[in-house]
């Protein structure tokens, strides 16, 4: 990457965001992936609360990414693959208000290919139902606590991992393996 250019920053929720980052943090391009929360009112929230429903934020990843070596349409691509975009506040047994599918726009373009992305895939019929996946404007982000950064690395043998997030990131292997990074970290 140009070390004078900045990265990019795309942020998406897509149900428990230890299976997000665990999918972005293997693609090329892809300079850091952070979980958090957006979309709700709390000013201050923590895991407690976001889970409890009491914040109205989502669970969220932001993406810092190279757009030289991979486009906001192609995160847009993987995101819609690992997650089901035509379940509102519901990923599998994940049931709330934090696991809604949401993109959160940093400008008119990422806005614009989001919509896009939406109205391709539902004319195209790949998903049984209507996307329900919400865009509005990236709000403020607050970092989770440091105890969910990187836990799919730090932790692949708990129960929850190798149930739930192990099958996505081995689908972003599988379906996305051209854009994978050479050497991952």
């Amino acid at each position: 990457m140009n070390e004078t250019a900045s990265p990019a920053i795309a942020t998406l929720a897509g149900g428990c965001f230890w299976c997000l980052e665990a999918a972005f943090e293997q693609l090329d391009g892809v300079v850091a992936v952070l979980p958090g929360y957006m979309g709700g009112h709390d000013p201050a929230p923590t895991y407690e609360k976001v889970c409890r429903g009491d914040s109205g934020h989502a669970e969220v990843v932001q993406i810092r990414f190279d757009p030289a070596k991979i486009s906001y349409e192609t995160l847009l691509d993987v995101f819609f693959a690992i997650h089901d975009p035509t379940t509102p506040n519901r990923q599998g047994h994940d049931v709330g208000t934090q696991y809604r599918s949401a993109i959160f726009h940093h400008d008119a373009a990422q806005e614009a290919a989001a919509r896009a992305a939406i109205a391709r895939l539902d004319a195209e019929g790949v998903w049984p139902g209507q996307i329900v996946t919400e865009v509005t404007s990236a709000g403020p982000f607050f970092a989770a606590e440091e105890y969910h950064h990187r836990y799919f690395r730090r932790n692949p043998y708990q129960g929850y991992c190798m149930a739930v997030v192990a099958p996505k990131a081995g689908k972003v292997r599988r379906s996305f393996a051209a854009l994978l990074k050479a050497d991952p970290d």
